[in-house]
């Protein structure tokens, strides 16, 4: 009886492998792709999404000029050669163009490998990749620092601007506390804008955020970035107790158009834009639209801690660099010594 049991279970998994291989001979390149998107699109932002999108068109023009159209061609006849085309390819683009559009084709390659969908050898191309890469140049942070400056000076005024309502005033405060924290933490946009009020330990002024690369990292506030936001939360009180939801789960910068209704919603990284450009508008001019983004107020951030402690390890850490070399891209802001012995000389 027993081993009649076995016998099904083997002969279950001989049917299973089975179906499993006519149903990957039966997908196309182009089917595989819109798969490896989709797993991308659950694990990515959407700015990357969309890089890898891009990437993967390009990727099937690149295999339709040399006969091998996405749509028709199994994923089985797939090899390693097609990333040597499409490096060859990209060299019209930027060195970092081609490095972010490589990056998105060796993760499908990975992909299929992954799903083992087609006999990839990977090892061969990373190593095809890296023959061919251009290393995309270093590009030192440039951001007007005067005009930063001027543009918080005025966002620290907001609260005692005129306002027609309520919810003018509430766009005010919110607007002039995310600014501030832009500034004085040093958070990505978009980790602004997922920011929820039970992240923030109020009492050591910190907070724990998943930050670039899904890494779960400490966040501190100043003084005034801590108490601009209690400031916004507390004007935001009755709204907060409407919504029937856990303070703790509620986003600390919300939205206040007549879309969102009486509901909390967290702002999106569009709103957090136009915020920085309508702000810098008003405090700036409309010359300076465009010369400050909210990535901006990060500089700035960076290169305030090196101005004022000369600590290059410190404004890694705080600036949550993975590599200390990408913060000494920023030093050359910060070295004033060397602005002054320049002018002694050159006059």
């Amino acid at each position: 009886m027993i081993s009649i049991i076995i016998i099904t279970t083997v002969g279950e998994k001989r049917l299973s492998s089975s179906v499993k291989r006519k149903t990957v001979e039966m997908k196309t390149i182009r089917e595989v792709i819109d798969d490896y998107l989709a797993s991308v699109t659950l694990s990515r932002s959407a700015n990357t999404t969309r890089t890898y999108r891009n990437a993967m068109n390009t990727f099937e023009e690149v295999l339709t000029s040399h006969k091998l159209p996405a749509d028709k061609t199994q994923i089985e006849d797939l090899h390693e050669e097609p990333v040597t085309w499409m490096a060859t390819a990209l060299k019209s683009l930027s060195p970092s163009t081609e490095q972010c559009y490589l990056t998105a084709t060796v993760g499908l390659y990975e992909y299929i490998a992954g799903e083992d969908l087609a006999p990839i050898n990977l090892p061969r191309v990373r190593l095809l990749i890296k023959q061919r890469a251009r290393r995309p140049g270093i590009r030192l942070p440039q951001f007007p620092k005067a005009d930063i400056e001027t543009v918080l000076t005025y966002a620290q005024s907001l609260n005692a601007q005129p306002h027609e309502d309520e919810t003018q005033h509430l766009i005010n405060m919110r607007d002039r506390s995310f600014l501030i924290t832009l500034a004085d933490t040093g958070l990505r946009v978009h980790e602004a804008c997922k920011l929820r009020r039970g992240d923030i330990d109020w009492h050591e002024s910190r907070a724990i955020i998943i930050g670039k690369g899904n890494k779960e990292a400490v966040l501190r506030f100043s003084k005034r970035s801590i108490n601009a936001i209690r400031e916004y939360l507390q004007l935001r009180a009755k709204l907060d107790g409407a919504g029937g939801k856990a303070l703790g789960a509620l986003p600390v910068f919300a939205r206040h158009d007549k879309a969102s209704g009486s509901k909390i919603k967290p702002i999106s990284t569009t709103t957090g834009r136009k915020i920085v450009s309508d702000r810098v508008r008003e405090a700036v001019g409309d010359d300076a639209v465009g010369t400050i983004t909210p990535h901006s107020f990060r500089h700035y951030f960076v290169t305030t801690i090196l101005m004022s402690s000369g600590n290059l390890k410190l404004a890694q850490e705080l600036a949550r660099h993975t590599n200390i070399a990408v913060t000494q891209r920023y030093t050359h802001l910060s070295d004033d010594e060397l602005d002054r012995k320049y002018q002694d000389i050159f006059g």
